[in-house]
């Protein structure tokens, strides 16, 4: 999982949300510039958490190859959503200050795994949930 954000206590806010829940389970990727998340993509990702503004720019870039691998993804933001270019208006967008909750909401349903539909399958029944 690909996380980028530069405020380094938010992205410890992040990282805790998501490795509290997931325990080992969860491979983190922690970038705060476009150029790293570039680095970083090139590898295979079950799912990424996206600060709008980093110190080097926009993520869209890395938003929009994302879009096309079909990599889950979501915006984590204090920007407003109606700011994202029109591609990209669809994208999950959890505004700043958000809850871990929410995070892991996120990242929960982003890595679970699929049936046959393409549905979420509950790990304690195996059904889709």
């Amino acid at each position: 999982m690909l996380i980028v954000e530069d405020d380094p206590f938010i992205a410890m806010d992040i990282e805790s949300a998501v490795a509290d829940q997931l325990g080992d389970k969860a491979e983190l990727i922690v970038v705060e510039s476009i150029a790293e998340a570039r680095k970083a993509t090139s590898t295979g990702l079950s799912c990424a958490l996206l600060d709008v503004d980093v110190v080097d720019g926009k993520t869209f870039d890395i938003a929009a190859s994302l879009l096309r691998r079909g990599t889950p993804f979501a915006f984590v933001s204090g920007s407003a959503p109606g700011d994202l270019p029109d591609p990209l208006r669809k994208a999950r967008f959890l505004r700043k200050p958000f809850s871990a909750n929410e995070v892991v909401a996120f990242v929960r349903s982003a890595v679970a795994p699929a049936d046959g539909r393409g549905q979420p399958v509950n790990p304690a029944s195996g059904s889709a949930a």
